[in-house]
């Protein structure tokens, strides 16, 4: 085999392993506990919903992958098939809601609807509900 064979097939080898090894160091990298995590915003639900619903262009640029503290009335709590508390917030809208997803199996009995909460999570997006991933709760009032 000539040597500049060898020094490609080195080079490439190299290549490959950085590029496995940084995959794998991405996929298992650790979401921000988002309850010490200063928020970016602060909003209630029924703002942080309308102003989707009016605009989801700017919303989605002003929110998307921002950390926000939401303040509203519990609407609704389920575990999501990957057992996953999920909890919806009231918005005024009859079809809309903000739906807030905890990383953790939570327990469904701390929460009833008509409860007031504050929570803190990742907004990622609006699909007829603003959706918030890996969230916590910051405060709960019943």
């Amino acid at each position: 085999m000539k040597p500049y064979v060898k020094i490609i097939l080195f080079i490439v080898l190299v290549v490959a392993l950085i590029t496995i090894l940084t995959a794998l160091i991405g996929f298992n990298k650790k979401h921000a506990d988002t309850a010490k995590v200063r928020p970016d915003f602060v909003i209630t639900a029924t703002t942080l919903q309308k102003e989707f619903e009016d605009n989801e262009t700017a919303a989605s640029a002003r929110y998307i992958n921002k950390i926000i503290e939401v303040s509203g009335i519990i609407a609704s709590t389920s575990l999501s098939d990957s057992a996953h508390l999920n909890i919806s917030l009231k918005t005024g809208s009859d079809i809309s809601s903000v739906n807030c997803v905890f990383p953790a199996i939570g327990d469904l009995s701390k929460f009833k609807p008509g409860d007031e909460i504050t929570l803190r999570g990742e907004c990622s997006g609006f699909l007829m509900d603003v959706l918030l991933k890996n969230c916590a709760i910051i405060a709960k009032r019943n």
